[in-house]
């Protein structure tokens, strides 16, 4: 992944923010939308592209366009650069792979105590059945 090839790749849009500011928000476009097609990047390779569209398919729309919305300050250079950080910061999670838990052994307290509580069950079903005589 090419972060300075994508980020070229991206479009912006400025449009009016939503909520509290009165005069100022009506007359304003603050809120920035990003757009960046996952499906014609060319930052990104075949298998990148499959993971974000497996990871990310609630956000992509049909056509293959990721969008992404920040209107959280007054300043509209200020909205660019917090979604240009979310963008990469969903990238980078979505091509992420988890690391493979390597299964160990069960340590000796573990062992321990397993077989102490299946021996106070067997004690305490043992005290239930009738005596023999």
């Amino acid at each position: 992944m090419k972060t300075e090839s994508i980020v070229k790749e991206l479009k912006f849009k400025a449009i009016r923010s939503s909520g509290a500011g009165g005069q100022h928000v009506n007359k304003v476009s603050s809120k920035i939308e990003l757009s960046f097609n996952v499906t014609k990047s060319e930052g990104i390779t075949e298998e990148e592209k499959l993971k974000i569209n497996s990871k990310l398919s609630s956000r992509i729309n049909k056509s293959g366009i990721l969008i992404l919305q920040c209107g959280d300050t007054r300043s509209q250079h200020k909205n660019k650069e917090l979604v240009i950080k979310r963008f990469l910061k969903l990238l980078k999670g979505s091509l992420h792979t988890p690391k493979i838990r390597k299964t160990s052994k069960p340590t000796k307290a573990s062992i321990k105590k397993r077989l102490d509580t299946k021996k106070r069950q067997t004690l305490k079903k043992s005290n239930r059945k009738k005596p023999l005589f």
